[in-house]
């Protein structure tokens, strides 16, 4: 979901766990509430730790007792912990999926720097976020980034994140927070109560509602994946800390495995694969000129004898040369009917079947080929001298044969 970057949650005053202390990892509380929301149970508790789903900030996860917490919303003022399953009323035990939270910690102060640096430094305004499972990325009010700006935009967020800049929460009064410089793009209409500011101490000064780290150094690092255009602007793609660590080594994992199986170094990779890639084109046009070929012989051995039905099953073959064999048959076949069945390619779930008819053909094709779709449990169409189809059950092609032949006469 994307998210406008303007955050005023208009809950109660009260401050919540996760909003006053976002490093603590489990809570005594109580649970005040019970329900089902669409079938979905979900407790309302005392005080939690766990952050409800707001300002492109996914709701945190953990454990209520021994109970999964699925995802945590707000609604209504109240937040409810969606859970694996029913608990009652009474004295609980929260605990926080810590890692889980730490990383989306990660991800929105690196986007509030982000969105600061762009914004003062380079004049590009954020317009949404969204922290996504792999990857985030924010909305960008400017035309597509060239690479050089990105690592420009790159090396300043790593400048400030090795200047351990402190990063701190609080509210302001309504009145106070109107007369303050706020990076916003304002608060909902009709909200009421205290403004919750997000400041990265000398580089921005947010409204925001959602958790964050204490210093730009705990971000560790930000890397920038790329752009694409999106309406009259740019979506800009990043990670940040342990994304962008385990994104490293992916990419290091990947890479080694590509050296091994292309026999070359990281900086012949790109050119070792394009020489493979081609090597792989020309191949496949000699084996469709070879299927070609055989394609015509198979045609002519198989229409030998004065069958009114000739039927053949192939094992190991394609689709296309079963095709070709059948378009090489309607042309030959005069008043005959050809009936191929085909074996699932590996991993396919469904084999082909098809029907070729001569030129001089007086039999109803649709029907023939409607009646062997049914028996190899498939479906099919076509017109002039060719039915098609997939089936499921191409070991049946006996039967089928046996049935068309019948049908024929």
């Amino acid at each position: 979901m994307k998210t406008p970057i303007s955050e005023g949650r208009a809950r109660s005053e009260k401050l919540l766990i996760f909003e006053k202390h976002p490093y603590q990892r489990d809570l005594d509380t109580k649970i005040v509430e019970t329900g089902q929301d669409h079938d979905r149970p979900f407790a309302v508790l005392e005080d939690t730790v766990l952050y409800p789903e707001g300002g492109g900030q996914p709701g945190d996860r953990g454990w209520l007792e021994n109970v999964h917490v699925e995802d945590t919303q707000e609604r209504d003022g109240r937040i409810l912990h969606y859970l694996a399953s029913a608990v009652v009323a009474g004295p609980a035990h929260l605990k926080l999926d810590w890692a889980r939270r730490f990383d989306h910690m990660q991800q929105h102060s690196a986007q509030h720097l982000l969105t600061a640096l762009a914004a003062d430094r380079c004049g590009w305004q954020t317009c949404a976020f969204h922290l996504g499972k792999h990857r985030c990325d924010i909305d960008l009010a400017c035309q597509d980034l060239a690479p050089d700006q990105l690592v420009e935009l790159e090396d300043q967020a790593a400048a400030e994140i090795r200047a351990a800049r402190p990063i701190r929460a609080w509210r302001v009064p309504l009145a106070e927070y109107e007369g303050m410089d706020v990076r916003s793009r304002g608060l909902p209409a009709d909200h009421e109560g205290s403004v919750r500011l997000v400041e990265i101490e000398g580089v921005d000064l947010n409204t925001c509602g959602g958790t964050h780290l204490s210093s730009t150094s705990e971000i560790e690092v930000i890397s920038l994946l790329g752009t694409e255009t999106v309406g009259g602007g740019t979506r800009l793609f990043f990670v940040a800390g342990g994304r962008s660590r385990r994104r490293l080594a992916e990419h290091e994992t990947r890479n080694r495995k590509l050296r091994s199986l292309l026999g070359t170094s990281d900086g012949q990779l790109r050119s070792a694969l394009a020489q493979k890639l081609e090597q792989h084109r020309q191949l496949g046009r000699q084996v469709r000129g070879l299927e070609r070929e055989l394609a015509v012989v198979v045609a002519e051995r198989l229409q030998e004898g004065a069958e009114k039905l000739i039927a053949h099953h192939f094992e190991g073959q394609s689709v296309s040369f079963l095709q070709l064999v059948g378009r090489r048959l309607s042309s030959q076949l005069g008043g005959r009917l050809a009936f191929l069945t085909a074996n699932p390619a590996p991993g396919a779930p469904e084999g082909f079947f098809l029907l070729a008819a001569g030129a001089d053909f007086a039999g109803n094709l649709t029907e023939l080929g409607r009646i062997a779709g049914e028996i190899l449990e498939g479906r099919g169409g076509g017109s002039g001298s060719l039915y098609q189809g997939k089936a499921h059950k191409t070991n049946l092609h006996g039967r089928a044969a046996q049935i068309l032949r019948r049908e024929l006469g």
